[in-house]
């Protein structure tokens, strides 16, 4: 009985081999590029599910220990919200390495996030965090991933190189697709509540229009001028995400005989939401 309870006490707390053998990352899509360079050689931990909102997210005490756990943590790079996580976690785990996946990759503000206001442009504040939302980010994000991954496990080199050239030739096939619809799409403008998609816009010459007003719901009169310049440049797709509100979206989508499509820039399949996104401008969504 005694021997019984120090195995189980034991059992409470991971041993070295399995903490070298798990990575953490912040969000879905970050464990779907690192779930491919690594392979089975690591076990990859998300610390916020899909659906929940990463800039808000408050952390619970399971997915701390899931972190603790860990040998290295990913994180995604501009979400206020991984800091304080880290600030946490440096306590109990001073030895974690911390990856910062958007290393390289320029932060979009102004330029390409609109919010209609009496004529004028408002930016996220801080500019757009999601850097995963478009291809030629992501490539860097996985680049960033395959040389810490590396650097943590140089004996299975061959094995992450391999699997790192397969990711960015898959990668390449999904940029093909998204191009060859965005090249049918009648309108180079696309309506969303939250401006999540600067890369994604930024990369494929597109203008992206928030409903969002510096991060709050939007006054009639600011809706009304999005609606005219909605009519004005043909714009018929309004993209929708669980985590927000939807009712202001619905309404603009019906003043304009457009459509809401429904997007998840958190999902694990990243593939397929980035080729969702361009079918939908497309307007050859089912």
């Amino acid at each position: 009985m005694i021997l019984l309870g120090i195995l189980s006490l034991s059992g409470c707390k991971p041993s070295k081999a399995d903490k070298i053998r798990t990575l953490s990352v912040t969000i879905e899509p970050q464990k779907y590029f690192l779930s491919k360079i690594a392979g089975d050689h690591y076990q990859i931990n998300c610390i916020v599910p899909s659906g929940s909102n990463p800039e808000s997210a408050d952390f619970t005490p399971s997915q701390m220990m899931a972190l603790d756990k860990s040998v290295a943590y990913f994180k995604i790079g501009y979400l206020g919200i991984e800091n304080t996580l880290i600030d946490k976690i440096s306590r109990s785990n001073p030895e974690l390495k911390v990856v910062n996946c958007s290393q390289g990759i320029q932060l979009i503000g102004d330029a390409h996030i609109h919010c209609e206001d009496d004529n004028h442009t408002h930016s996220h504040a801080a500019g757009d965090p999601h850097t995963w939302s478009s291809v030629r980010s992501a490539k860097i994000i996985v680049e960033n991933m395959y040389k810490a991954v590396l650097e943590l496990d140089a004996d299975n080199e061959a094995d992450y190189t391999a699997n790192y050239d397969k990711l960015i030739a898959e990668m390449n096939s999904i940029d093909s697709i998204i191009k060859s619809y965005l090249d049918k799409a009648p309108s180079k403008a696309f309506i969303i509540y939250h401006p999540a998609l600067s890369y994604f816009a930024d990369e494929y010459g597109l203008t992206q229009y928030s409903i969002e007003h510096e991060g709050k719901n939007p006054s009639p009169s600011q809706l009304k001028d999005l609606i005219d310049k909605a009519k004005a440049e043909g714009i018929k797709v309004v993209f929708i995400q669980q985590e927000f509100d939807t009712k202001n979206a619905e309404t603009v989508a019906e003043a304009i005989n457009g459509k809401t499509i429904r997007i998840s820039l958190l999902s694990y399949n990243w593939d397929e939401e980035m080729i969702k996104i361009a079918k939908a401008l497309a307007q050859e969504n089912e």
